[in-house]
């Protein structure tokens, strides 16, 4: 048996949910933050079998898509507020970062 962890986000919630649930997939999932921009992700725990990894990364990579998204960057500096406006930079965001581990013991209780 496998565990997948997947993080998406938020924005791609209920595509992925919809397309795992008609897969016939169980899953759990946990609200989480994301570290560099502190958006709002969904982290996936899916426990399958072996042979249905594959299948769950497929929903996750058709149903997570990247894109650009405008961030105003804040370099670390001593200088007073308002001194410097930073210009937009692009950043690739969304996607799914996924972790497949080894479960050496599951049990429904």
């Amino acid at each position: 048996m496998k565990l997948v962890i997947a993080v998406v986000q938020d924005k791609d919630q209920r595509k992925v949910t919809d397309a795992l649930l008609d897969r016939g997939y169980q899953f759990t999932h946990v609200s989480s933050t994301g570290g560099l921009l502190r958006e709002g992700n969904v982290t996936f725990l899916i426990g399958v079998e072996e042979h249905q990894v594959d299948g769950v990364i497929e929903v996750l990579a058709t149903h997570s898509k990247t894109r650009e998204q405008l961030v105003n960057v804040f370099p670390p500096t001593i200088e007073p507020i308002g001194t410097c406006i930073p210009n937009p930079v692009k950043v690739q965001v969304g996607g799914a970062t996924v972790f497949v581990l080894d479960v050496e013991r599951f049990e429904k209780l």
